[in-house]
């Protein structure tokens, strides 16, 4: 079955798409068949995926209108092995635009209903805001994950992404669950950020992952040769890092598998 996970986080700056980009092609490696769909207007995604934005024809944004079906918007990232559902400056209008469409908040789970079964992850990029598209990626999505730093403003805006996520499940997506917190840009060195870390593991327990993100030169770099940091530099700690998420992810999907399946056992005997 697909997985489809909303990366989302309200402050900017966080590592959601880097996240996004290089858990993709992680996955990929992983030989999972992901599609990433890029949800933000500033088109970040799109480009770290090696695609020319600016010469992109048909885009998330016709999608989301209803002008495309969402096969035709689909590309594929050469240098991350993965498809991508690309965005650029167009999506800024969308908002606006979408305000008049019946059922606005599932434009984007009706589309994806189209291409889920190509797919074992679908992972969307969401933009740095709870606006009508970051809606739509929740009202899509199965899960959330929180790429977040470990500081002390990021622990207020963790409660109001929380408090949205309850309203998105309460009113248009009763499936909804934060899949797991991703600690991101961590510095060990940093006292605050190691205290911040044991916050979130004593508030969110096994919702923390237990892979953490580093600070990176590498990471920061592959965004500018159209690559992930898997292709750029594959010994990087933060290629290392995101490859190592990819398989705690497969092996936490594979345990509630089992899990579900001995319940279900249990239950008929």
């Amino acid at each position: 079955m697909t997985k489809i996970l909303a990366i989302t986080n309200q402050k900017g700056g966080v590592g959601k798409t880097t996240t996004g980009v290089n858990l993709a092609a992680s996955l990929s490696a992983a030989r999972q068949r992901v599609l990433l769909v890029d949800l933000d207007p500033q088109g970040n995604a799109t480009t770290g995926s090696g695609v020319d934005k600016r010469g992109r024809a048909i885009t998330i944004y016709h999608v989301l209108l209803g002008a495309r079906a969402i096969r035709e918007a689909r590309t594929r990232s050469e240098s991350g092995e993965y498809d991508l559902i690309p965005a650029n400056r167009e999506l800024a209008g969308a908002e606006i635009e979408m305000v008049g469409l019946e059922r606005r908040e599932a434009r984007l789970k009706e589309a994806l209903a189209g291409v889920a079964g190509d797919y074992d992850y679908i992972l969307i990029d969401c933009p740095p805001a709870l606006n009508l598209l970051t809606v739509n990626g929740l009202t899509a999505a199965h899960a959330v994950m929180i790429p977040m730093q470990c500081e002390y403003y990021a622990l207020e805006g963790l409660s109001d992404l929380v408090q949205t996520v309850k309203k998105v499940r309460a009113h248009l997506n009763p499936e909804l669950q934060i899949e797991g917190l991703l600690r991101t840009m961590f510095d060990s060195r940093n006292t605050l950020a190691q205290q911040v870390s044991a916050q979130l593991i004593e508030h969110f327990g096994d919702k923390v992952y237990r892979t953490v993100i580093p600070r990176n030169v590498r990471l920061a770099e592959a965004p500018s040769h159209g690559v992930p940091a898997l292709k750029f530099d594959k010994a990087s700690k933060g290629a290392q890092a995101y490859l190592a998420l990819a398989g705690e992810m497969l092996n936490r999907r594979q345990s509630a598998t089992q899990d579900l399946q001995g319940r279900s056992g249990h239950g008929q005997g």
